[in-house]
Order: C-alpha cells, then structure tokens, then sequence
C-alpha cells in the first residue's frame, strides 16, 4: 500500500476528526405522564400501551 509522502500535521488530523465527537441524545418531557422520552418516536406507557405526542395509538396487550 502507498505510504503518506509528509507526515500529517496535528492541525489537519485534529480538523478531519472534527466531526466525529458524539452528541447526547434529544430528550423530551411526555405532555400526559411527564417520563422523559426520545421525541419523534412512540413509547410504552406505565400501563403498556404505545403513546406518540400525548395521544394513546395502540392499547396494551
């Protein structure tokens, strides 16, 4: 394999890496309950039924 013909400054590698630190995750405070949730997605309830944006979509089984 090729070999790098200069070696590669701290400036340069540091700025190709600028972009791969990693973010915490979006939480958000559900309307109904107040659990703490991921936003966008459904999520189980205490009683085991699926919720999205405050509103029960699928009872529990």
């Amino acid at each position: 394999m090729p070999t790098p013909k200069k070696k590669t400054s701290r400036s340069k590698r540091d700025m190709r890496r600028s972009h791969d630190g990693l973010t915490a995750p979006a939480i958000a405070v559900e309307k109904k309950t107040g659990e703490l949730v991921r936003p966008h997605r459904a999520h189980k309830g205490a009683d085991g039924a699926l919720y999205y944006k405050g509103k029960q979509i699928s009872a529990a089984k």
